[in-house]
């Protein structure tokens, strides 16, 4: 816990004079899904309002609102938690991200698209494999699958995978071997992107949907063997 708090305080000058819940919120958000609070992790209203110099109040509604988006859950006389997905929960963030990157890639228009984000995403895959981090190639992918809906230049549809994508590494964390997990995606990613920059988005939607399916399976699979083990 000390290193995530410490990694909480260097984020207080995020908020500075507009310190608001919806401004924590979206700290907790990204700390969650960048791997700082795995599932089943108690979240301290003392040490977590120290680290970022808000009150109690104001820790209380961000709670509140994670808690709205799944990301969080509330246990009587316990406290708050980061939640513990369960199977059905991960299923239906895959059919989520099929309902939405799909169309995303299939309303893109005419080329050429904006893919700068996008190539940048799969480099940074690329480093995590050379540095074999795997938690971080991780990240990567995520990243990759957020720029692909930033592709739709939409604020609700941007907001709406954030926490989509929040939800989705807290599965990732029940995963005992992340290079299995996520290795063979990279090159998966770059076939979209290849896709994209030769201007075809039809190749781009159907390798992202097998894609999709391919990971629901894995993911499910490992994610179900897990979940029976801890029970």
């Amino acid at each position: 816990m000390a290193e995530q708090l410490s990694g909480l305080a260097d984020d207080r000058a995020l908020l500075g004079r507009t310190s608001t819940a919806e401004r924590v919120s979206d700290i907790l958000r990204s700390r969650i899904a960048e791997g700082y609070f795995p599932p089943g992790t108690r979240l301290s209203e003392d040490s977590i309002g120290g680290a970022l110099g808000v009150s109690r109040n104001t820790l209380r509604e961000a709670f509140r609102l994670l808690t709205h988006e799944r990301l969080l859950v509330h246990e009587l006389n316990r406290g708050v938690f980061v939640r513990v997905l369960a199977v059905e929960d991960v299923e239906d963030i895959y059919r989520t991200r099929a309902l939405v990157e799909c169309a995303v890639v299939r309303g893109l228009g005419e080329p050429p698209y904006a893919l700068d984000a996008l190539a940048e995403a799969v480099e940074e895959g690329q480093r995590a494999v050379r540095e074999g981090d795997w938690k971080a190639l991780g990240t990567a992918n995520i990243h990759f699958h957020r720029e692909l809906v930033a592709l739709a230049g939409s604020d609700r549809t941007d907001e709406l995978m954030r926490s989509v994508f929040a939800e989705l590494r807290l599965a990732f964390h029940v995963v005992d071997d992340p290079k299995a997990l996520h290795e063979p995606y990279l090159a998966r990613n770059q076939q979209i992107l290849g896709a994209l920059q030769a201007g075809d988005r039809e190749e781009a939607e159907r390798l992202l949907a097998v894609y999709l399916a391919d990971s629901l399976g894995r993911v499910v699979e490992v994610y179900r063997r897990r979940v029976g083990e801890d029970t």
